[in-house]
């Protein structure tokens, strides 16, 4: 399979002074990027076994089959750095005994068996040829485009005026808990330029207090409304700049959701590039309209948690997301090309290998496609410890380092720091690389006009801006430093409730919720239901008896009973890891419902559990004239586990007894005579097989994970206060196994350097179902409603003819700044005298000048080497004339039932067939299918309207690897197809 071209050096050190040092061999032969050369633990070894790769075998999977099954391994040890405690004191904490003695076990075994080549425990496997990827340098410049110019030309002017040391404060990170954010960088208190604070996530504000749960990303996707999606992502920005955050760690955009059963899907907004990429967009413009720098991650291929990050699971190296050229650029890198387009200020790079070069270590991912390709002008900030080198991951193309720590949590050996200081001063690292880092980052902050202090105050001691809340301590007085031995305290918390005047965003909430709730059965029209329940039971002198089933029903311990929502307890409102929220309430579905029903016709049972007991059987099912069940499944990131899921889910059934639940109460419910209604919440798909064709169950709801408002948002459409109006972002197959090889996850290491190769390539989703000609059981994009629509009458509108190229890259919009190169005496680099260095923490300075020696660096293979812009670059998201529209698609939608609703217009390519790219001759195969448009249009009863959809070249083209160009086929006919599904597509018209 090729590979796409990406570029991380051959030697992944530290730098150039540390060279013969112990912790530099390490550094080397461990902890190293796998680059143009490198692929695991010590190229030494690998070179005795004859170029062979060695990979872990049946004893392998046998023990981490055991480990997975149990999620005991590491005394559930959580990679941890992102953990938070409940109460006062918050900080991470230091691993057991217990676990530093499974660590080095684990690793010293790994160790042993390598170097002894033992015969039966091993299989071996050639390295691909082509497996690596190659380099791309240097870093381009930022400042070409014309609307980044202003903050460029303001960005120049402070950046000239900054002393090496400042320039590294604003690109390093002060250390995990040193500050009062997730991460902090240092100030550069000569220009005025402050410390800023970063801080998660993508459904509302990480350990922030009176702040907003909001749905997850999965169910902002099941709304399939533009307007909302900016809407909660306004809303989310305003919260983030009222709490003094300036960099939100959001939205993500990876995972794409490869993989169902994946543990951060959830996060996003579906496994469809375009639906991804419309609701990235637009949470961007949200989030910096509110004046905020909005994050797009995680840069790339990010698609499960098992073996995501180095140590995290025993294990030296992160895995290797192995994909091609075309893959990467038609799925993956889709929305952030459209979050490059909308002006993003920050991309943050993923924890994982991508074609054996890590993420935040490869040039070609950073320099070629992301900064030269699609044109970014912000600036690249790692993931978590997703940084594996110094020198190189600078060359490489990344901009800002977090949190700042080296390569363990806390350890106060930052890989940049004092070592980049070090760098720059023996001419490792070019001062035109340091100064368009540093120019990166303030430009961005000029951007979002983050310099006004009137919108912006000062941090202290100069103002009273900053953070106004400890994401470690829920105390209001607290340490200023948590990480250190500084023991300082001062008023953390300022308890500033964001959520709006009368809880506004709270209803921002519920109506997401709502429109992000999906039925998906209904028969015999038995929703909406009557708040005075069934007029036509026979025996109306006695209440109509509702029972309300299943754990998810209710509040468990509370929402927040678990660090980072990591627990399945209670009804689910959210996944788990750093990308949830403090719930500042929950309104549970029992809640929800008991207000609803009148309480004079209608008496409700409940049982909050998903086991019941025999003998209550009778008394709790055979009175009930309905029943209601709810069942869930939760996931979440890789440094939690519960239950034996290690963020990665294990399967996709219901969790905790779910389907055996819904059998048992579907079949005596009423004594089988009662209706049985089920709604579910998950992270994702869930197979529904077990007991969604008995003939009790007539209403399935999948709930998706609705936030702080759920129970009302669901109340609002059982009892059809308002229309069901979501749309599935995702498949629902009948199996795991529907939805092919490239749908599952690695659950065993299959090397040192695991290796999870996209073989599967464009064929994800309903693109896999449609190529294989599959029936999944809820296709992507289907919802009921409670009234009926009709979509007629295609017509296209050519705008501009078929051509096979985009014209060709224009030149730069604006010049970048330029600056002296000249390197600063080391002097000016030392620590100031009598000045106090706090545990930990992360700083710029040197301890001495006579640490500073020049010498010959190691350069990358390939860095001497300029490349060549690529042709589908040009402007921010690549190719202006990209987006160029060529074909307008109408059709006339009428609401043809009895009450007013919503539906969603779905617009579908399928392209020529017999196409044949000439620069490679490679004949081109396209998927069945695929959504390049969309609407969510209300409509009155009887109501008619005209709806157009726009297709832009990009949306038309494929991506040829012999050109490395996007191509539109100009022989064969284009099918255009418009409906309410990816199988119901009523209207077809050819171009």
């Amino acid at each position: 399979m090729k590979r796409f071209s990406g570029g991380s050096p051959t030697r992944e050190g530290l730098l150039q002074t540390r060279r013969d040092s112990p912790q530099r061999r390490f550094h080397d032969e461990v902890h190293r990027s796998s680059g143009d050369s490198e692929r695991v633990l010590d190229e030494i070894e690998l070179q005795k076994d004859g170029g062979k790769q060695i990979i872990l075998g049946q004893w392998a999977q046998r023990w981490f089959g055991r480990y997975h099954a149990s999620a005991r391994g590491y005394d559930d040890y959580k990679a941890t750095g992102r953990g938070r405690l409940p109460k006062k004191g918050r900080k991470r904490s230091c691993p057991s005994r217990y676990k530093i003695c499974f660590i080095t076990t684990t690793v010293l075994l790994g160790l042993f068996l390598i170097l002894s080549g033992s015969g039966a425990l091993w299989v071996y496997k050639t390295v691909p040829e082509d497996g690596l990827s190659p380099p791309w340098y240097p870093s381009p410049l930022g400042g070409t485009v014309k609307s980044w110019e202003e903050s460029y030309g303001k960005a120049a002017a402070m950046v000239q005026m900054m002393t090496l040391v400042e320039k590294v404060n604003v690109t390093t990170g002060t250390g995990w808990s040193q500050d009062l954010c997730v991460g902090n960088t240092a100030p550069a208190n000569g220009v005025d330029f402050p410390a800023l604070c970063l801080q998660d996530g993508p459904l509302g504000l990480r350990f922030a207090d009176h702040s907003s749960a909001f749905p997850a990303g999965i169910t902002i996707g099941a709304t399939w409304n533009k307007d909302l999606m900016y809407r909660k992502f306004k809303a989310h920005g305003l919260e983030a700049k009222m709490k003094g955050v300036n960099i939100l760690l959001g939205p993500s955009m990876g995972p794409l959701g490869r993989a169902p059963a994946d543990g951060r899907a959830w996060e996003g907004f579906g496994p469809d590039p375009v639906l991804q990429a419309v609701a990235a967009s637009q949470a961007i413009k949200g989030i910096q309209d509110a004046g905020v720098m909005a994050t797009a991650k995680h840069l790339i291929a990010n698609e499960q948690e098992h073996f995501r990050q180095s140590f995290e699971w025993g294990l030296p190296n992160a895995l290797s997301s192995n994909l091609d050229d075309r893959t990467l650029h038609e799925l993956y890198l889709w929305p952030f090309a459209e979050s490059v387009r909308a002006g993003v200020a920050s991309v943050m790079c993923s924890y994982q290998q991508v074609n054996n070069s890590y993420a935040c270590g490869n040039s070609k991912l950073m320099n070629g496609i992301l900064k030269d390709e699609l044109g970014f002008q912000g600036f690249v900030q790692s993931d978590w410890l997703a940084q594996r080198s110094g020198v190189a991951s600078a060359l490489a193309g990344l901009d800002m380092t977090m949190p700042g720590d080296g390569l363990l949590w806390t350890d106060g050996k930052s890989l940049w720091g004092p070592r980049l200081t070090e760098a720059a001063l023996n001419g490792s690292l070019p001062m035109e690389r340091l100064n368009d880092m540093a120019t990166r980052v303030v430009a961005a902050w000029y951007q979002l006009k983050q310099d006004n202090q009137t919108q912006w105050p000062a941090p202290p001691p100069k103002g009273k801006g900053g953070p106004n809340f400890s994401s470690f301590t829920d105390d209001k007085i607290g340490l200023i430093h948590p990480g250190s031995d500084d023991k300082t305290e001062a008023e953390v918390n300022q308890f500033v409730d964001v959520r709006g005047k009368g809880n506004a965003h709270g209803l921002l909430a519920k109506q997401i919720a709502i429109e992000g709730t999906v039925l998906v059965k209904n028969e015999d029209g038995i929703l909406p239901l009557s708040k005075n329940g069934d007029s036509k039971k026979p025996d109306t002198a006695n209440k109509y008896m509702v029972g309300i089933f299943g754990e998810d029903a209710g509040p468990g311990d509370g929402p927040n009973a678990c660090p980072d929502r990591s627990c399945n307890q209670g009804t689910l409102g959210s996944g788990w890891g750093s990308g949830a929220v403090e719930f500042p309430y929950l309104i549970t579905p029992l809640k929800a419902l008991q207000s609803t029903f009148d309480t004079e016709t209608v008496e409700i049972t409940s049982l909050l559990s998903n086991d019941i007991p025999v003998e209550a059987s009778s008394s709790l099912l055979h009175d009930q004239d309905l029943c209601i069940v709810f069942i869930n499944s939760d996931a979440g990131e890789g440094f939690e586990a519960w239950n034996g899921i290690r963020g990665d889910r294990n399967d996709l059934y219901a969790q905790k007894g779910g389907d055996k639940l819904v059998k048992r109460v579907a079949r005596a419910c009423g004594k089988g005579q009662s209706n049985t209604i089920v709604v579910v919440h998950a992270v994702g798909p869930v197979v529904l097989e077990e007991w969604i064709d008995l003939p009790g169950v007539k209403a399935v709801i999948l709930a998706n994970l609705p936030g702080e408002e759920s129970g009302h948002a669901l109340a609002d459409v059982l009892f059809g206060r308002v229309d069901a109006s979501g749309r599935l972002p995702y498949t629902v197959g009948k199996s795991l196994s529907d939805y092919g090889p490239g749908g599952q996850i690695l659950y065993y290491p299959n090397g040192v350097v695991p290796q999870q190769d996209f073989s599967e390539r464009l064929y994800i989703d309903y693109r896999h179902f449609d190529k294989e000609k599959i029936t999944p059981r809820y296709e992507f994009g289907f919802g009921l409603s409670y009234t009926t629509f009709e979509i007629s009458n295609l017509t296209l509108a050519e705008k501009k003819r078929k051509s096979a190229l985009p014209a060709p890259r224009p030149d730069i919009g604006a010049t970048p700044p330029s600056y002296s190169t000249e390197i600063p005496d080391p002097s000016t680099a030392l620590f100031p005298r009598g000045f106090r260095k706090l545990k930990s923490r992360i700083y710029p300075y040197i301890a001495s000048t006579s640490d500073i020696k020049r010498g010959k660096y190691p350069y990358p293979k390939g860095y001497h080497e300029k490349q060549a812009p690529s042709p589908a670059g040009g402007a921010e998201g690549g190719n202006p004339d990209l987006y160029t529209p060529h074909l307008t698609a109408s059709v006339s939608l009428k609401n043809t039932g009895s009450r007013k609703g919503k539906q969603v217009v779905q617009l579908y390519v399928s392209f020529p067939d017999g196409v044949v790219d000439t620069s490679t001759g490679d004949q081109i195969d396209f998927p069945v299918q695929q959504l390049r448009g969309f609407e969510k249009v209300e409509l009155e009863a009887g109501e008619s309207r005209n709806v157009k959809l726009e297709l832009s070249r990009k949306d038309l083209s494929y991506w040829s690897r012999g050109l490395g160009n996007w191509v539109m086929p100009t022989d064969g006919k284009f099918t255009i197809s418009v409906g309410a599904s990816s199988r119901d597509l009523s209207v077809k018209a050819e171009w």
